[in-house]
């Protein structure tokens, strides 16, 4: 991206990123899921958010069809605006984690190099890629959208999956296959790995 902007400088406040992980009892993370449409991402982050806000957690959820209705508008779906929803995307989650808030995204960011730079925002530990994942076949049995349907009809242009790409995690925190998994065994999976990590405290 090329800096427009002049002019500006960063701008710290009185209260650090640890005063307020203090304040609200765990650490400020982006739990970063991807997959496939269909694959789960949308359901899991909800269900994890409801376990994380019952625990008192300040915990926030950045979905990509909500994010599509105001801040990322203006973008399509061709690959140059793929990056630039990921990129901006990563920048917010990245704010909500330096406020000491689990940020849980929800997108498809089909390409690995963004989910990298998105990555690189943050400090070791604070960006936890979590690969959502299901066959394409079973995504197609789901799509409770019927999006696929219109992709193969071609009604819908850059489809990732089917006309656009889905580059895989290659070294994901977590990977949960949602195949096999249900949505309380995939939840638990992702509770057990911030409860190790020390993020959150166990029960």
């Amino acid at each position: 991206m090329k800096q427009k902007s002049t002019n500006v400088v960063w701008h710290d406040t009185e209260i650090s990123k640890a005063d307020r992980e203090k304040r609200n009892g765990h650490k400020g993370v982006v739990v970063w899921m991807t997959g496939l449409s269909a694959c789960g991402k949308s359901t899991i982050a909800t269900e994890l958010q409801k376990i994380l806000f019952d625990r008192g957690c300040y915990v926030v959820i950045l979905d990509g069809d909500n994010i599509r209705h105001g801040l990322n508008g203006d973008l399509g779906f061709s690959p140059e605006d793929r990056e630039e929803n990921i990129r901006r995307i990563g920048h917010v989650a990245k704010l909500f984690a330096d406020s000491g808030a689990i940020a849980i995204t929800s997108f498809i960011s089909p390409y690995r190099k963004d989910r990298d730079i998105n990555r690189a925002l943050l400090k070791g530990g604070e960006f936890i890629e979590v690969y959502v994942k299901a066959s394409l076949e079973t995504c197609e049995k789901r799509d409770p959208k019927g999006l696929y349907d219109k992709a193969r009809k071609g009604i819908i242009k850059e489809f990732t999956g089917i006309s656009a790409p889905y580059e895989e995690p290659l070294n994901a925190e977590i990977v949960l296959d949602t195949d096999a998994l249900t949505v309380e065994e995939s939840i638990r999976k992702v509770m057990d790995f911030l409860v190790e990590k020390g993020i959150v405290k166990g029960e």
